[in-house]
């Protein structure tokens, strides 16, 4: 890693050097004194490289924000809990039971099962540390505003009972999206609970991060699995050792995640799958650079009929959030990030993955070499990124 002189260095400059800095990042971006936080805010094209407009550009973008959340917590929370003081003036346009699909309530019902599913799979987010468990210091004060008197999410959240037949979000028909371990419930309480009034716990901030998302986007809205891809990026940012910076954790991560989607989201759509900014064509990607770099790995691979989407769905669609411990998943995106073309080094990671366990995967049949892909042994991402530059470099 370059050392953290280097990179007060290259980011005092009143115009960031973009080349200079992606150069220094690629081996890793210290922690302390949040640089990391910060370069990832660059290399995310969240921050403009001409620091002299930071500020205004910031306030601008944290107002916006606020009005998000105005608009699509707050607001319709308000006619909600209205309803029920002055039913008279009520027209049928407004009731809740209106069955037309043109009815506000009937886009807030609808808005309540995407947030179901969200609070489902942030509740459950890296249950390995306690982090998204603990109450954030700089709780979202628009949102707990007494003055406010509105149906929160969490309100929401607890009078949304889904029926059972709740359309499964899971994609492709791949059930396994997190990992072994996660999914046979090893750790010891499966759900994180709500915190007392005053309080937000940081899983609360994420899910309203999503919401947000899935109100803007309504064109992918949420997808099981986005909630591992925000989360390493909000972590980053509300752990940023700079309090400046860390009380505008929740907006400035909605801004990242919202520029890395927009990168990765043809990923997550469906009905983009077969084309070639979709997930299988990413997918077979893998396997056709393994086929140029370990020819005959690819072979027994394809021998034992071990196809790409058994495995490379996860790592590809959730950047390898799964497949290691937050820290080194950090540490894999610093380099992601600073790499040009991200996704393709992902692409090369992910063959890296491959080669790195080539003697178990030649020597083992399709359990056992399932079993490795679908729970990876290697934990050093040192190891990992050095062999995907390795193969970046032609060898």
């Amino acid at each position: 890693m370059s050392n953290s002189s280097e990179f007060k260095v290259a980011l005092s400059e009143e115009k960031l050097d973009l080349n200079a800095l992606r150069e220094l990042c690629f081996s890793g971006i210290p922690f302390e004194g949040g640089i990391r936080a910060l370069c990832w805010k660059v290399l995310l094209n969240y921050l403009p490289l001409d620091q002299t407009m930071w500020d205004s550009f910031l306030k601008k973008q944290r107002e916006g924000y606020s009005q998000f959340l105005k608009e699509m917590i707050i607001q319709p929370g308000i006619a909600k809990a209205n309803l029920g003081l002055s039913r008279e003036d009520v027209t049928m346009e407004d009731h809740p039971l209106n069955p037309s699909p043109e009815s506000k309530w009937n886009n807030y019902f609808r808005d309540n099962e995407v947030l179901l599913q969200i609070d489902k799979d942030v509740r459950r987010l890296y249950p390995d540390m306690a982090f998204f468990q603990w109450p954030t210091d700089y709780p979202c004060q628009l949102i707990l505003d007494p003055q406010n008197d509105y149906e929160t999410l969490r309100c929401r959240v607890e009078q949304t009972t889904l029926k059972a037949q709740t359309v499964d979000r899971n994609r492709s028909g791949v059930t396994n999206v997190s990992s072994p371990g996660k999914a046979l419930n090893l750790y010891p309480s499966n759900e994180y609970e709500v915190l007392p009034n005053g309080c937000e716990a940081h899983w609360e901030v994420v899910e309203r991060i999503l919401f947000i998302y899935a109100k803007l986007n309504p064109g992918i809205a949420y997808v099981q699995g986005m909630n591992e891809v925000v989360g390493p990026l909000y972590y980053t940012f509300a752990t940023d050792p700079n309090d400046k910076w860390r009380e505008h954790a929740e907006a400035d991560t909605f801004f990242c995640f919202t520029n890395l989607m927009s990168e990765n989201r043809d990923m997550f759509i469906k009905s983009l799958d077969d084309s070639q900014c979709g997930i299988t064509y990413k997918m077979e990607s893998v396997y056709s650079m393994l086929k140029e770099k370990d020819m005959e790995l690819y072979i027994k691979l394809q021998e034992q009929n071990i196809k790409p989407q058994y495995f490379t769905f996860r790592w590809l669609t959730l950047l390898l959030s799964q497949e290691f411990l937050l820290p080194d998943v950090i540490r894999i995106w610093d380099t992601l990030f600073s790499d040009q073309d991200r996704f393709n080094f992902l692409i090369l990671v992910c063959c890296a993955m491959l080669v790195l366990i080539r003697d178990q995967l030649l020597a083992g049949d399709f359990t056992i070499n399932m079993r490795l892909l679908q729970d990876y042994p290697i934990s050093d991402v040192h190891t990992i990124l050095a062999k995907a530059k390795q193969l970046q470099d032609g060898s």
